[in-house]
Parts: C-alpha cells; sequence; structure tokens
C-alpha cells in the first residue's frame, strides 16, 4: 500500500499493511529535516521517511485585505492583526495584537462590517493542487472554523461572555462566519471534484482542565451550524476532521450527532480525555488522529520515552480506526531523534 491507501484504509474501517503514521511539524522544524535529510522539498521528507503524511489544503486568498504600517505586524482576511513575536530564539509565531470586532456593540454595525466574500478565493488553483496531490497522499483542507475566528474578532474573554451577555450579537457575527466560509468550501469541493477526501473543522471547545462553553451555549450557538457544515461536505463525499484541544469529552457525543468524522488529538493528559476510556466510548464511531503528548514527553523526553508513548497510544486508541500522530504540531525546538521515534515505533508496531 502507499501512504493515500493506507490512511483511507484507515477512515474506511478496513485494515491497511501496517498502521500509518502523520506527523504534524511547524515550519522551522521542516527546515531542520530538510537539512537533516539534505533535500529541498517538503514533501520529499514525508517520501523518504516512507510517512503517511495527510497533505494540508489551503485556498489562497485574492481579496484586499487592510494594510498595517506597524513592524512585524499582518493583517488576515477576516481584519484581524497578528503581530510576530519570537518563541525561544528559534521560532516565530504570530499572536493576535488587534481584534476588530472588540469595540462593535450592535448587529447594525455587524451588517457594515467587510466580511470575506467566497468570491475572493482562488478556487483553480486550490483545486489544482489537490487534485495532484490526491494521487500520492489523503487531502485535507481547508482550514474552517466557528467560535475560534469569533474569538480571534472579539477578543477570547469577549467572545465567552457574548454567549451569556449578548446572544443576538454573538448570533450574527456566527452567521457571517459560518456563511461566508461554509460557501468557501461548497466552492472548493465543486472545483475539486472529488480531489478532497476531508475538510478540516478547527474549534477547541476545552481548556487545559474543562469546558471552554457550557454545553448549552455549545448546543445554541456551535452545533447547528456545525452540523449544517457537515451535512453539506458530506454531500460532496468529503469527511469532517475536527480538531479540539483540552478536555472536551462531555461534547464528543454532540460532535458525532453533529456528523464529524475524524477527532483530533485526543489529548489524554487533560480529565476526561483518557485514550482508553475514549476508545471504549466513542470508537465505533470515531476515527481517531494525534494522541502522542505534545506538552512534555515529545519535546522534552528521551527516544524511548516517546516510543513508549507512542506505543501505549496504539495499543489505547488503535490499532483499528486511529492515525498516530503528535497531539498537535512538533514544536521548533523538539529534537528531530524524538520524531523519528514517533515514526519508526508506529512503522514497526506490532500487537504481541
Amino acid at each position: 500500500m502507499n501512504a493515500r491507501e493506507r490512511v483511507l484504509a484507515v477512515l474506511n474501517r478496513k485494515a491497511p499493511d501496517r498502521i500509518p503514521v502523520d506527523i504534524w511539524l511547524v515550519p522551522e522544524l521542516i527546515e531542520r529535516f530538510k537539512v537533516n535529510l539534505n533535500i529541498d522539498d517538503e514533501l520529499d521528507i514525508y517520501r523518504k521517511l516512507d510517512i503517511d503524511k495527510i497533505a494540508w489544503i489551503g485556498i489562497p486568498y485574492k481579496g484586499a485585505v487592510p494594510e498595517d504600517p506597524t513592524e512585524h505586524t499582518e493583517v488576515n482576511h477576516w481584519g484581524v492583526k497578528f503581530k510576530k513575536v519570537d518563541a525561544n530564539g528559534s521560532a516565530h509565531y504570530g499572536e493576535v495584537a488587534f481584534n476588530p470586532l472588540l469595540e462593535l456593540n450592535s448587529v447594525e454595525q455587524l451588517e457594515d462590517y467587510p466580511w470575506p466574500k467566497p468570491d475572493d478565493f482562488d478556487y483553480v488553483t486550490a483545486a489544482a493542487e489537490a487534485k495532484k496531490l490526491a494521487k500520492e497522499f489523503v487531502t485535507l483542507g481547508p482550514w474552517i472554523s466557528l467560535f475560534e475566528i469569533y474569538c480571534q474578532m472579539r477578543s477570547l474573554g469577549e467572545a465567552l461572555m457574548d454567549t451569556v451577555a449578548e446572544p443576538e450579537f454573538l448570533h450574527a457575527a456566527l452567521d457571517q462566519i459560518a456563511w461566508s466560509q461554509g460557501e468557501m468550501v461548497r466552492r472548493f469541493l465543486e472545483a475539486a471534484g472529488g480531489a478532497i477526501d476531508m475538510v478540516f473543522i478547527s474549534d477547541d471547545i476545552g481548556s487545559q482542565t474543562s469546558l471552554l462553553m457550557s454545553p448549552e451555549a455549545f448546543d445554541e450557538f456551535i452545533f447547528p451550524r456545525l452540523k449544517k457544515w457537515c451535512g453539506m461536505i458530506h454531500s460532496y463525499g468529503a469527511k469532517v476532521f475536527f480538531h479540539t484541544d483540552g478536555a472536551a469529552e462531555p461534547l464528543i457525543p454532540r460532535l458525532i450527532e453533529a456528523g464529524i468524522d475524524v477527532l483530533n488529538p485526543i489529548q489524554h493528559v487533560c480529565p476526561g480525555m483518557d485514550c482508553k476510556e475514549i476508545k471504549a466510548k466513542y470508537g465505533d464511531r470515531l476515527i481517531f488522529h494525534g494522541g502522542v503528548e505534545n506538552q512534555k514527553i515529545l519535546p522534552f523526553g528521551t527516544p524511548d520515552e516517546v516510543a513508549a508513548e507512542t506505543r501505549k497510544c496504539i495499543d489505547e486508541l488503535g490499532p483499528v480506526g486511529y492515525l498516530p500522530c503528535s497531539c498537535h504540531f512538533a514544536q521548533a525546538d523538539t529534537p528531530i531523534e524524538n520524531v523519528m521515534a514517533l515514526i519508526k515505533t508506529v512503522q514497526q508496531y506490532s500487537r504481541s
């Protein structure tokens, strides 16, 4: 089997020739792998190491975005400003520096806001890339979100308070966010002609210790819009890959009811996210992706500790219906030998 066939087998609950292994690497770590392997193309990392990479597809935005003269600041098509921040001298991250909806206080102001238009995306280029990659890899994209985008536009604190204090305002904003991205995804799936296997929906609903919002708030603000997205995505033959960090277990049944197919990342250090329990409760209805602990073991453990953690995840979440990967992107200072320990452990895994 090749990488695509292997991952598709898992997604369809069939037995591959071996358990697939995916890896998520930040750009700085990708560059280190290129140097280490003496190659220039990111995809050649996965080819050379026989990694079953799930290929990410983005849709280029061709519309106008506001300019910001501030040095090291970027503005995205939602009007959110990001400031480039150094992390340990080895990586740069964009942190939200301006929330364009923070000072708005009426639905009328939201109606006048310059929301991204579905016409302003380059579906032709994205679809061509998807068709090319789908010959070799399972494809995933684009990245879309409901509440995460609202949090960036409004600020996390205000967004959470809006679930109680400003429900009309929140509903109006989420309607705009859901329509803009839903139509964008629909047009992309149409253009891709079956070359997109999964759409990535990211909406963190759990913190390190508990839910970010109440189940009642999730049901009112997120569930109906998520369910509509899932139905549209499924109508094009694609699956829904849903990302939420944290202690999200109380809402997993609602995610399943909404229609998600793959749950990422199973952050098992958080309350309620024990791998064995998650597998027992939901393993017949979900495919799991991720699992390998990425806050302590992968970046700071030894290769042997990473190997043991990886085997434990496979034992408890797999081997059927599980795509091993780190819980999130392996960060810039993660030792290459630790990432290799994850990869080799999955490739060599067998249940005794």
